[in-house]
């Protein structure tokens, strides 16, 4: 007899209240759950207005994504159960209005809070905003809602970057996020922005910072409100659901891939040997769906403390950062994009030194070169702005490609282990399937196709103007050699002319320095 699902079911006649619907990870799983669990009673989504555009068309432009394509063509009705509800987890109260927060409280279930800040560069105010007391906003609503069985709060795996062996648990944080909150609030931001610095150590940027206080956030009203932290490591393009290689974003990896297959990003500073800690977005997704039923509990069968899991491969199936960006750059090669800058044949450099010449020898003196062109020929400059864009994102970025820790995943594993096999198949977590190299080849055209949208057609074109960039490289990087061949030897010539020199006057000196001494024996 054939296995049925245990974890759709529980979704039957469940109400749904999402924060972060409109981003990467939030497409994701509403789309899993309107096709997989097409018994859902409702999902409210969370969303305000942007560029000018009212919350029900940016839902409509939503499901006109590929992404929703199958639901589109299978089952487009479940589409009438998402329902839009204004507001901005920036916002004091989430931004609700009394009707809508009277509808919360009264119908929904489950809360999953996934709206935030992935600006690892932003200002500290601006990211305790969203992503602490946002976070907090949250906690409160949930406070009030009547029959709340679970908040699901997604945070990050790197929140905790200080320890070096990550461990499925929360961990007191260096301020009460209470009292940064309230320093937000009334410091002045220039005086902000000048403590900053000391108030981040031991982070690297205001990101993590604000999600480590959100955890905390969280943990502090457990168990009153029954909650969960899910902490996704990297997350990618889809391996393989709804589609192969869906991306809606340049964020993390697959920003630096299309850099580098672009001729734009020619130098990183990486340890390739380094675990890059990297997930699928849909095994993230399929984590966070059988993580939901396995923790609604029982108030009297809670545990003690908050359950915390890590949506990390870690050892169950390791990836470098020399295998993702080798295989990566073998792939662009096969299916270039249409726009490349210059030759694609970037490399990552350990020593910090030799990255930073190769920044200025093939990121800014080209860009330098290329704007004044465009200046001369009276045409609007672009490539230094580009490029400070570019180094602002690797100098962030590095901080997490010259390091590497150890995420504990025993709780995710168990997970896994207790689905039967039709669940096992349904929401897989089973990361050594994985075959990289063909998941690189759906990354690199779903980014071609879904983020760029270039035309599949045009990759033999594409592939012949690769090959006369290459020829182009090589032309230039011979000419350099030589004038850099031709600048030693004529500084040698000037030090050996200057040598002979001195030594001719040293020479012209020593009769003087005879008589000078056998006048004054």
């Amino acid at each position: 007899m054939e296995e049925e699902s245990q974890i759709i079911p529980f979704y039957n006649g469940k109400t749904l209240f999402i924060t972060g619907a409109s981003g990467f990870m939030g497409k994701v799983l509403l789309e899993k759950l309107l096709y997989t669990c097409p018994k859902v009673e409702k999902i409210y989504v969370l969303l305000r207005a942007k560029r000018g555009k009212a919350m029900e068309s940016r839902l409509e432009e939503i499901f006109k994504l590929p992404l929703f394509s199958r639901i589109r063509s299978e089952c487009p009705a479940v589409f009438q159960k998402v329902i839009p509800i204004a507001g901005d987890v920036s916002l004091p109260e989430l931004g609700l209005s009394a009707v809508n927060e009277k509808v919360l409280i009264e119908e929904v279930d489950i809360v999953v809070h996934g709206a935030a800040s992935l600006r690892l560069e932003a200002k500290l105010k601006e990211n305790i905003n969203m992503n602490t007391e946002g976070t907090l906003r949250v906690v409160q609503l949930c406070r009030k809602i009547k029959n709340l069985q679970l908040l699901v709060h997604i945070s990050t795996a790197f929140c905790h970057c200080e320890m070096d062996i990550m461990e499925e648990q929360t961990y007191p944080p260096s301020y009460d996020p209470m009292d940064i909150i309230q320093l937000s609030h009334w410091l002045p931001e220039n005086v902000l922005e000048k403590i900053t610095p000391d108030l981040l150590k031991p982070h690297p940027n205001s990101y993590t910072f604000s999600k480590r206080l959100a955890e905390a956030v969280v943990a502090s009203y457990y168990p009153e409100v029954p909650s969960c932290i899910l902490r996704p490591s990297i997350v990618i393009p889809t391996w393989k659901e709804p589609m192969e290689g869906w991306v809606d974003n340049l964020n993390g990896p697959i920003g630096i891939l299309i850099g580098g297959a672009k001729g734009v990003i020619r130098s990183m500073h990486c340890f390739i040997e380094y675990s890059a800690e990297l997930i699928p977005v849909d095994m993230a997704i399929n984590g966070i769906m059988v993580a939901i039923p396995k923790f609604v509990t029982n108030s009297s069968e809670r545990p003690k403390d908050i359950p915390v899991v890590n949506l990390t491969q870690s050892d169950t199936y390791v990836v470098t950062w020399g295998d993702m960006l080798e295989k990566g750059k073998e792939i662009a090669f096969q299916y270039p994009f249409e726009t490349m800058l210059w030759y694609p044949n970037g490399r990552p450099y350990k020593v910090k030194l030799f990255h930073d010449i190769s920044i200025v020898l093939f990121h800014w003196i080209p860009a330098y070169v290329i704007d004044f062109l465009l200046l001369i020929f009276g045409q609007k400059r672009f490539m230094i702005r580009v490029q400070t864009k570019i180094q602002a994102g690797l100098d962030v970025l590095q901080y997490f490609t010259t390091r590497e820790w150890k995420f504990k995943n025993e709780k995710l594993l168990a997970l896994r282990s207790s689905l039967n096999s039709f669940d096992r198949e349904k929401f897989t977590l089973d990361f050594e399937k994985i075959d990289m190299k063909q998941y690189m080849t759906s990354a690199i055209l779903g980014a071609r196709h879904f983020l760029l949208k270039e035309d599949p057609n045009s990759i033999p074109r594409s592939r012949m103007i690769l090959k006369l960039l290459y020829v182009l490289d090589r032309m230039a990087t011979v000419t350099f050699y030589v004038l850099l061949g031709w600048i030693l030897v004529s500084c040698s010539d000037t030090a050996a002319a200057a040598l002979d020199s001195a030594i001719s006057a040293a020479q012209s000196l020593l009769p003087f320095s005879r008589n000078v001494e056998q006048h004054l024996t």
